[in-house]
């Protein structure tokens, strides 16, 4: 085993989650070995080309990671490992916080939005798929964005990606739609939890008024300027917003959360080409996040 593989422990929790690795047109490479794999090139960012020959062709780990993206794979098998772990009792609710970080985009994903986006066989668009690739302008050239949820545990709950100039308030809404937890012994995905934090820039009346709908107890600061909006306006302001410290404390978990995932150089650094490929690069760090806890 390799520095960085799979563990029989991680893989024995990953291997019920992927379909038999054989088919037609003779043998298959080991799951196993593309695994670690694509593991190896999102933890070190190395081109494709450059993957330790134990791994086998890397043309056919990028193909399978590719495919794996394109098809929502990297997905289901982020809320197959999130209900183990749920069933185990290893997922703290009481606590989810929102945050985002912004992604350097590499010259090699520079050029995305001019190229045709590549259309499998069966006609259908890959899943995650953005005319806009993801890619915005800002002022130190092409990023892209990550929102992302997290629980207590400083797990990832959900992934959404963006251009890297779109605001954090507007994206709290789908982020928190994105979590939904299977449970394999029957019932209804759990989506709710207890209490959800964010930081000034999530500080919105439609983020508030979605959380209360919702049922979910929030912690938000409002900025100064919100403030003496309200204080200015009187009793025509609303009711102020209230804030409580000790909750908010705990805002350095999704912190830390985002600390682990751009430890994956690929996660860090964007070299994805296409936005569907780089949200399945994101989904497989927190995939090994999850298996490593």
């Amino acid at each position: 085993m390799g520095r960085g593989d799979l563990t029989n422990c991680e893989w024995s929790l990953l291997e019920p989650h992927l379909s038999p690795s054989g088919g037609r047109g003779g043998r298959r490479n080991d799951h196993r070995t593309v695994a670690n794999g694509i593991l190896f090139r999102v933890r070190t960012g190395v081109p494709w080309r450059d993957l330790p020959e134990r791994h086998g062709s890397w043309k056919t780990v990028y193909e399978r990671h590719r495919r794996w993206s394109a098809d929502g794979t990297w997905d289901r098998i982020l809320q197959s490992v999130q209900a183990d772990a749920d069933l185990a009792g290893r997922i703290d609710w009481s606590m989810v916080g929102v945050d985002s970080t912004s992604c350097r985009a590499h010259q090699h994903a520079a050029d995305a939005r001019n190229a045709r986006p590549r259309v499998p066989k069966n006609g259908t668009m890959p899943r995650h798929h953005r005319p806009d690739e993801g890619l915005g302008r800002s002022r130190g050239g092409l990023t892209c964005k990550i929102h992302l949820a997290c629980e207590g545990g400083c797990r990832p709950m959900a992934l959404l990606l963006t251009p890297g100039q779109w605001g954090d308030a507007p994206q709290m809404a789908e982020v928190m739609d994105r979590i939904r937890v299977p449970r394999p012994l029957g019932g209804r995905s759990r989506a709710r939890p207890d209490h959800a934090s964010g930081n000034k820039a999530y500080s919105f009346h439609r983020n508030r008024a979605y959380l209360r709908r919702r049922r979910i107890r929030h912690t938000i600061p409002e900025p100064k300027d919100q403030r003496s909006n309200h204080r200015r306006r009187g009793s025509a302001g609303g009711r102020p917003t209230g804030f409580d410290r000790d909750p908010y404390r705990r805002r350095n978990e999704v912190e830390r959360t985002i600390n682990q995932l751009k430890n994956s150089r690929a996660v860090a650094t964007r070299y994805d080409k296409r936005a569907y490929v780089f949200h399945g690069t994101a989904a497989a760090t927190a995939i090994r996040l999850w298996l490593r806890q």
